[in-house]
């Protein structure tokens, strides 16, 4: 018995717990995402209806829109404690999605005890999917995003000085882009980023991206459509943005604190382990957690294991420490 179609290469087991689960993941989200599954995604990856969980956690939520890249109107979500009162720190949340499907509300399960345990201000984008939208779109979108919650400051309760920027997935992805530019435009100052197993390099060269075919989330085939999709023919060349493929980046001095975590069991684990070591080398603050046994995104799909627990309480543990500074 295996549990993959590539038998010929070695690679880490999966935790027993999160193993069981697999089989209830792969029906809504297939080990292997190509070109003719993104319809199939953007139906099956849509967020359930939160209403009923905003009620329940006592959270408000306002829904908004604001001028994206090139001035287009794009929708966000700003999400406070009811009994909310003045400036609050502030978190500027990417979805997960593989750049291709999701939505503001994707994922944010994870993020909603930073609202009612830590009081923060957490505002969740619907920015621009690929291939519709290819590349400067998603990330500029963010960026969009940042400056726009910057200048409405007063208006949105937002502390200047306690921006964090945070993302799964994908979203950690476009959380680092944004961190950097950021950096690099004199844009709003970063108190943070949270970069969740995040998709930082287009040119698919590491040892984990080979490991994982037809098996866990998100595998060598998924992460290909993913970055084609945005980049089309530019994947894998010399002109890819370090905003849209963060390890492409030759500097990583001068970034906010970033807390990164991901799977031992991934394919997103050596990308994610160099980007803390460069931030590292770079002198920088880094917290790197690799979950052993973990695949891609298990606190999102199985929130209720060991290993999904530990996940979600060190990460929330981060945040309200590098809030509260």
């Amino acid at each position: 018995m295996h549990d993959g179609t590539r038998t010929d290469v070695p690679r880490p087991g999966f935790d027993a717990e999160l193993r069981a689960g697999l089989a209830v993941v792969g029906g809504m989200f297939p080990p292997t995402i190509t070109p003719d599954l993104i319809d199939f995604m953007r139906i099956s990856y849509a967020s359930p209806p939160m209403a009923e969980v905003f009620d329940e956690r006592r959270i408000d939520v306002t829904e908004v829109s604001f001028p994206g890249y090139q001035g287009a109107d794009l929708g966000a979500a700003v999400l406070r404690p009811c009994d909310a009162e003045g400036a609050r720190p502030t978190v500027l949340y990417a979805h997960s999605g593989g750049l291709m499907f999701g939505d503001k509300f994707s994922g944010v399960d994870l993020v909603l005890d930073w609202v009612t345990r830590l009081g923060v201000t957490l505002v969740t984008v619907d920015y621009r999917l690929a291939p519709e939208f290819g590349d400067p779109f998603a990330r500029e979108d963010m960026y969009a995003a940042l400056e726009w919650v910057a200048a409405r400051a007063k208006d949105l309760g937002v502390r200047r000085d306690r921006i964090l920027v945070a993302g799964a997935s994908a979203g950690g992805g476009l959380a680092a882009g944004l961190a950097l530019a950021a950096r690099d435009r004199g844009g709003p100052r970063l108190c943070g980023q949270v970069l969740d197993y995040p998709m930082l390099d287009d040119r698919l060269l590491t040892a984990s991206t080979t490991q994982f075919d037809g098996v866990g989330v998100w595998d060598r085939i998924s992460n290909q459509t993913g970055w084609q999709a945005l980049l089309g023919d530019r994947c894998g060349g010399d002109e890819v943005s370090p905003y849209a493929a963060p390890a492409r980046a030759r500097d990583l001095g001068g970034l906010p604190p970033a807390f990164i975590d991901v799977g031992a069991a991934e394919i997103f684990r050596d990308e994610a382990i160099d980007y803390a070591n460069r931030i590292w080398q770079a002198g920088g603050d880094a917290e790197l957690h690799v979950w052993s046994g973990a695949f891609h995104a298990c606190d999102i799909f199985a929130p209720h294991t060991s290993v999904g627990r530990a996940m979600i309480r060190t990460r929330n543990d981060w945040v309200e420490k590098v809030l509260a500074d």
